[in-house]
């Protein structure tokens, strides 16, 4: 029998490939952190130019707002208040001229069961550059009313409706008229 006996202060271990592959990690973890701090340095060097430019930006915003106040407190004097009414009722008249009438007809007619007769137009322009119809419509019975009402709401021109009116008929009109308000799609 053999009894395996070493005399050595400090026996031999097989350490090597445990320090080649902390080495090899060592490397690759030091090679991502320069990747990383390259990529970082970049990006700072971007945001830096999107950062002058959104401060170029809000100074031409500021100058324009400046201008704008100018021009304003200018047409605000009492001297130019006539020129300033003429031009926004000019203004409104341009914008009521760009209504297409062919077209609200044309979606309107494919729109209105043939038993409804169309009354009274009236379109205008609200604020936000939405033009809204105020319709007036007669027929013999509600029925077709209804039926144009629920054609108003699912057609893609028309959105919003709003029954407004309405008058049963008289010895003098046979008509059941509706008054209604809708949102009509064509842009300005």
């Amino acid at each position: 029998m053999k009894i395996p006996i070493n005399l050595a202060s400090q026996p031999f271990r097989r350490d090597r490939a445990m320090v080649v592959a902390s080495v090899a990690v060592s490397a690759l973890l030091v090679i991502s952190l320069a990747a990383l701090i390259m990529l970082a340095n970049t990006d700072n060097a971007q945001m830096a130019d999107v950062r002058k430019e959104v401060n170029q930006l809000h100074a031409q915003i500021a100058a324009v707002t400046k201008e704008r106040t100018e021009f304003d407190s200018i047409l605000r004097k009492p001297e130019n208040a006539e020129v300033l009414q003429l031009s926004v009722f000019l203004n409104s008249l341009l914008d009521r001229k760009g209504i297409s009438w062919t077209r609200i007809l044309a979606d309107l007619e494919k729109t209105m069961p043939p038993n409804v007769k169309m009354l009274n137009i009236q379109p205008y322009v609200t604020g936000k550059d939405q033009i809204t119809l105020n319709l007036q419509v007669g027929a013999e019975g509600p029925e077709p009313v209804i039926e144009f009402y629920k054609r108003l709401e699912s057609s893609s021109s028309f959105g919003g409706v709003i029954q407004n009116l309405y008058n049963p008929p008289s010895q003098a009109d046979p008509l059941y008229r509706y008054r209604f308000t809708v949102n009509y799609a064509q842009k300005l």
